[in-house]
């Protein structure tokens, strides 16, 4: 499959309906997951505060996990070395464990799976990774599920906005800055991770309000800032696009503000997320990069063993 191909199967996957019984049965929920797998996690527990949620992406799981937990193992593979070790000590520790990946080891450890379509990137596939946990904590019902495959279907058929970006990151050879904020961090660190694997350029991540902390003095003061390319995700909150406008008057920065589409928090998240996908695979055309070459990582894998 063309990878252009694989990035517009993601409003086929959000219809994708399998969940996790009783989840909300628990009392705190761990995810483990790696890379693009992982992501999902990480956008779950921005989403999800009815109880505690950690996203994990390490060999190791928290002292806290009991037989109260859900724990949620996610790797597209199957085969992620970190969460399969996460796994077991989680296990050993009484929880409840679900799997979730498109074969491989978690598939056959005999616990609670779900399974998912293989054939895609790890980072292709991000709306079978966290679909089951939106529709597991009714995150997701079917009209929002409706209005989000629209939207995703919009951006497949003129997506011209997202090349323009890419042109001119590519014309001025610029690092991408992405800055989010809540509910939408992790999207911009998603951002981040489609740039570096996709286009095969360094990228960096931040969000407000915490960046006014900290990136504010670099953004005055850094090295080759104009080498650098801003890209803002409006914000639902008046609060937030005050301090936006304020950042970028008082650092003298230039803000390429990113308006996510549609009524809910779920149609918004996935529209910012294809958005990206698509600057990234037009940055990689641009630069004549192969957006699926990930042999440095197969490389590095190879070499562990």
């Amino acid at each position: 499959m063309e990878f252009i191909e694989e990035l517009r199967t993601l409003k086929e996957q959000v219809k994708f309906d399998k969940g996790i019984d009783n989840a909300e049965s628990f009392g705190n929920v761990v995810i483990a997951g790696m890379g693009g797998s992982g992501i999902s996690g990480k956008i779950f527990q921005e989403l999800y505060s009815k109880k505690p949620v950690l996203a994990i992406d390490d060999y190791h799981s928290p002292e806290f996990i009991s037989d109260n937990t859900l724990f949620i193992g996610i790797s597209y593979s199957g085969n992620t070395e970190e969460t399969i070790s996460a796994i077991n000590e989680a296990k050993a520790k009484g929880a409840h464990i679900v799997t979730i990946s498109s074969g491989g080891a978690l598939e056959k450890m005999g616990f609670e799976h779900i399974s998912i379509p293989s054939g895609l990137q790890p980072r292709s596939a991000t709306g079978y990774m966290l679909m089951p946990l939106l529709r597991s904590f009714s995150l997701a019902d079917d009209q929002a599920v409706e209005r989000t495959y629209a939207l995703l279907d919009d951006l497949d058929k003129d997506n011209s906005k997202c090349m323009v970006h890419a042109k001119r990151i590519a014309t001025g050879k610029k690092i991408p800055v992405i800055f989010g904020s809540s509910p939408y961090r992790s999207v911009a660190m998603k951002w981040k991770t489609q740039f570096n694997e996709n286009a095969k350029v360094i990228s960096y991540a931040n969000y407000f309000p915490e960046l006014n902390h900290n990136d504010s003095m670099a953004l005055a003061h850094t090295y080759r800032k104009k080498n650098l390319y801003f890209l803002v995700f409006e914000s639902d909150s008046e609060r937030i696009r005050q301090r936006v406008e304020i950042t970028g008057e008082i650092t003298d920065t230039n803000f390429r503000i990113i308006k996510p589409k549609g009524k809910s928090t779920v149609e918004k998240l996935f529209h910012l997320i294809h958005y990206g996908d698509y600057v990234s695979y037009h940055l990689a055309g641009i630069r004549g990069i192969n957006p699926t070459d990930v042999s440095i990582i197969e490389e590095l894998k190879k070499r562990l063993k």
